[in-house]
């Protein structure tokens, strides 16, 4: 009712689970998305790349009551173009919205600019040292736990039941992660994730 109240902007579907979200976002292909990490049982930060893969030109606004400066940068680092206090109010809200549409600039809390130029740039220097951190920094959260589980030895099926997802959608991560990666095959992962700690070698 807030949004609508705003000439211009219009609902085009609400979710409240990662299965909703993407399926709307697939199909109706939003200008904006407002998403709040906190989705019960689902983690909102590992939706936020997916939701993109999706919409693709959706602008991504993350509305949270989140304490923590360092969480609430991470979501801009996922590809969200802005962020939202819940304290901040409708009217800011609303401001964020029509600004990231219209203009296609970030939306950023006072101080958030500093903290992310002090990480990248450190990020970018760790990335000199060590290129494969680049290739790592590709990977999504989810990505990341079906490396960790690969690791652990478990099969497809086997991830997706921990993961509460179709095991056909963990062939689709783990063709994204070879690609990211640069390996071949299931071996060179395993090889690759246990040299570079994202997957805890047996004991």
């Amino acid at each position: 009712m807030l949004i609508e109240s705003r000439p211009g902007l219009k609902v085009t579907g609400e979710a409240g689970n990662r299965t909703d979200a993407l399926n709307i976002a697939s199909r109706e292909q939003p200008d904006v998305i407002v998403l709040d990490p906190n989705l019960g049982n689902d983690d909102g930060l590992s939706l936020l790349p997916e939701l993109l893969g999706v919409a693709k030109d959706a602008h991504i606004i993350v509305l949270t009551g989140e304490p923590d400066a360092e969480k609430r940068d991470q979501t801009m680092e996922l590809g969200a173009k802005g962020v939202v206090l819940k304290e901040d109010g409708a009217r800011e809200l609303l401001n964020a919205i029509e600004k990231v549409y219209r203009t296609g600039d970030y939306w950023l809390e006072p101080g958030a600019v500093k903290r992310l130029f002090s990480k990248n740039t450190l990020r970018a220097v760790k990335q000199q040292i060590n290129p494969e951190l680049a290739k790592i920094a590709t990977l999504t959260e989810r990505e990341r736990e079906v490396v960790a589980l690969v690791g652990e030895g478990l099969k497809n099926k086997q991830i997706a039941g921990r993961l509460f997802i179709h095991h056909t959608t963990v062939s689709h991560h783990l063709t994204s992660i070879f690609d990211k990666l640069g390996v071949a095959d299931r071996l060179e992962l395993l090889i690759y994730a246990y040299r570079h700690g994202l997957a805890k070698p047996p004991l």
